[in-house]
Order: structure tokens, then C-alpha cells, then sequence
């Protein structure tokens, strides 16, 4: 892979974050840009791409499982009255440039395609910015655009008749340890009371691990996930934690939204990065900070 298909992202000089704008990957892994390897300050891994468990999650990035029937998440199909489905719809999200690469972000611009047409026109915005000496925040707004001269619905397993599943939009893989990481929000503790829920920000806490190869322990950290517009915050949270560890927002709960002929849908998450346990308070305050750089 040339240099010209990454980029690294820095706070104060330091790398923490690798962006990937063309994976060489198979079709059925609904091939799009991801963050991978993304780090805390102290240089602990937070993602993780292509894991043994569902070898379609990238990192962090955009991924939506049902634009007007075609697969832009990866791996199988949810199709109703049948279950996962094995299909040959999978989509494209293609780089197309960069309108601004700077150490600290990036504005990229995208193509969504499937089945050889452009569906989506996709402008990413993407920044970088230290807190404190052991946390920083990643800022990230996609806005999709319909290039096509008909509406767009977008569509989750849970639309199409999984309940629970209703996972499509941003999406952070974290890191898998020994230990499933803590879920909590400014009042609930626990996947099974979070997932679903409309909180107004939401933390994932690892324990930390033994790094591959035995080479020292990984640190603990939290990653904290805030909806930083209206729109963002109407959407609930998607949340595993003993299964795998993830957190993303649902663009299409309980109905599939739809994306008028020159329309755009816009969505902004903006995710501090922390070394060891934050409390409610911390994590509250480091939010706070965050939204309103």
C-alpha cells in the first residue's frame, strides 16, 4: 500500500489514529476508508479490523447495512422470514480525494456505489483534538447525499425484521480482551440497558490486556461516544459488549428513513479517547469539552 492510500492522524505531534482510503479487500466485505489502528495517548489500541468474530468490521468509520437493498456493512444479509442470507449485494464506498489533509483531519470526498451505479455522494469531515494529558477526541461528520433521480431507504437488520439489530451508520469495532469492556451512560450501567437507548453520550470501558506476543500489558481505557447534533441525538445507540465490544448509532431503528433525490443526510459523533477508567463525571466533563471545540 503507497503512502498516498493513508494517512496518520497526530494530537501535539503524536500519531493516533492510521486512516486507510483504499483496503485492497474482497467485494463481500463491503470494501470503504476506515481509522485503524486508533490509539490513547499512551499508545493503546482501541480498534480492531477484520477480527476472527465478524471479519467485515473496519476500524472505525461509516457502514450501513440496507441502502435501498444493497450491503454497504459487509458479510451476510438479514432478509426477512429467511435470516442472514449469503447475497451478491454488496457495495462500494469509494475515495475519490482529499479537499483538506492536514495532520490533525481531513475533508474527504466519497462515492457509494453498488451494481456499477453511484447511489450516495458521501462528504466526510474528520478532526483530531487533544483534552488533557490522557485524553483526546475524534470528531466525525459524514453527509450523504442521493445522486440518484429516485429516493433512498435505509434499512438494519432490525427493519427488516431482526429485532435488536438495528445497527447502520457510525461504527466503532473496539478493541476485544479478555474481559468485556464496562457499558454505561449518565444513568444506566450495562449493555442490556443501554443498547437502544437515546443517551445523550455513552462510554465503553476496557480493563486493558496482554498485548500480542507477550510484549508488556495493554492499558485500560474508555472511549466515550456523543451525538453532537439534533439529529444525531434522535438516533439510539447500537451497543455490544459480551459478544464482541462496539458501539455505533442507528440510522434505521424502528423504520427506514428516506433520502430525497438531491437530499442529504448528516450525522456528526464525536468520541473522546482515554487512557484508564473515567467516572460518570469525567466522562460527562471530557464530553462537554469535546462537542464544543
Amino acid at each position: 500500500m503507497t503512502s498516498s492510500d493513508t494517512l496518520v492522524l497526530r494530537v501535539a505531534g503524536r500519531p493516533v489514529g492510521r486512516y486507510v482510503t483504499r483496503p485492497g479487500l474482497p467485494a463481500r466485505l463491503a470494501p470503504r476508508p476506515y481509522l485503524h489502528p486508533v490509539t490513547t495517548l499512551a499508545g493503546t489500541a482501541v480498534t480492531e479490523v477484520s477480527p476472527a468474530d465478524h471479519a467485515h468490521h473496519l476500524g472505525v468509520g461509516v457502514a450501513v447495512p440496507d441502502v435501498e437493498g444493497h450491503n454497504f456493512w459487509g458479510g451476510r444479509t438479514f432478509v426477512r422470514d429467511r435470516g442472514p442470507t449469503e447475497l451478491d449485494n454488496h457495495g462500494t464506498q469509494r475515495h475519490t480525494g482529499f479537499q483538506l489533509r492536514d495532520p490533525d483531519g481531513f475533508v474527504e470526498e466519497l462515492r457509494w456505489v453498488a451494481a456499477g451505479t453511484e447511489l450516495l455522494r458521501e462528504r466526510r469531515t474528520v478532526a483530531a483534538t487533544g483534552l488533557t494529558g490522557r485524553a483526546w477526541a475524534l470528531d466525525f461528520t459524514f453527509s450523504l447525499t442521493n445522486v440518484t433521480p429516485a429516493p433512498l431507504s435505509i434499512g438494519s437488520p432490525a427493519t427488516n425484521g431482526r429485532p435488536g439489530a438495528a445497527y447502520g451508520g457510525f461504527f466503532w469495532r473496539a478493541r476485544k480482551e479478555a474481559a468485556a469492556p464496562r457499558v454505561f451512560t449518565a444513568d444506566r450501567d450495562g449493555e442490556a440497558a443501554v443498547h437502544g437507548t437515546r443517551a445523550g453520550w455513552l462510554a465503553l470501558a476496557g480493563p486493558g490486556s496482554p498485548r500480542p506476543g507477550g510484549a508488556g500489558s495493554g492499558g485500560g481505557w474508555t472511549l466515550v461516544f456523543a451525538g453532537a447534533t439534533e439529529d444525531t441525538r434522535r438516533d439510539p445507540w447500537f451497543v455490544r459488549a459480551a459478544e464482541y465490544p462496539g458501539v455505533g448509532s442507528c440510522l434505521a431503528h424502528s423504520r427506514r428513513p428516506a433520502v430525497a433525490p438531491g437530499g442529504t443526510l448528516v450525522r456528526r459523533i464525536v468520541t473522546v479517547v482515554a487512557d484508564g477508567a473515567l467516572s460518570r463525571d469525567e466522562a460527562a466533563a471530557l464530553v462537554r469539552k469535546a462537542v464544543a471545540q
